[in-house]
């Protein structure tokens, strides 16, 4: 299955099918593991605020899309060799979904949970999605290459 063979509709499908592959419970846990230690931390140090939450779940999601991200790339028991193969072939595409979702539930968070207004938010979600982008894709590509070699 090579990029040439699908349309752009069934490219972006395989993406957040192969986005699937990541290990989603451990994510989960090291996620609410993270998260629940930056609030301990924040009631500890005093820092009352409206952002005393928006701070923690965010922080939170990002581990929870980082370690879903990358473990999905450095799985080797996974169920769908086809789609473990596209994901290593695409690297960086593969990584997009979990960015985008980051992105979006970072954006809600931070609006909902704290005291930033829509397109503040909108705009300060994006560094953490782009890191996971930028960290995602690297992994990818260097597994990739040492896998060439």
């Amino acid at each position: 299955m090579t990029n040439g063979d699908l349309s752009r509709s069934e490219s972006r499908q395989v993406a957040v099918a192969a986005a699937t592959l990541g290990p989603w419970r451990t994510a989960a846990a090291v996620g609410t593991v993270v998260g629940g230690a930056a609030l301990g931390v924040n009631v500890v140090t005093g820092n009352w605020s409206l952002d005393i939450l928006a701070g923690p779940v965010g922080l939170g999601l990002f581990f929870f899309f980082l370690v879903g991200t990358v473990g999905g790339r450095l799985r080797r028991d996974t169920g769908d060799r086809r789609l473990q193969r596209w994901a290593d072939a695409h690297p960086w595409e593969s990584a997009l979904p979990a960015a985008g979702a980051l992105w979006v539930t970072t954006t809600l968070a931070m609006t909902l949970l704290g005291s930033s207004g829509f397109f503040g938010a909108l705009f300060a979600s994006l560094l953490p999605a782009g890191l996971l982008l930028v960290i995602a894709g690297v992994v990818g590509s260097v597994k990739r290459s040492r896998k060439r070699a």
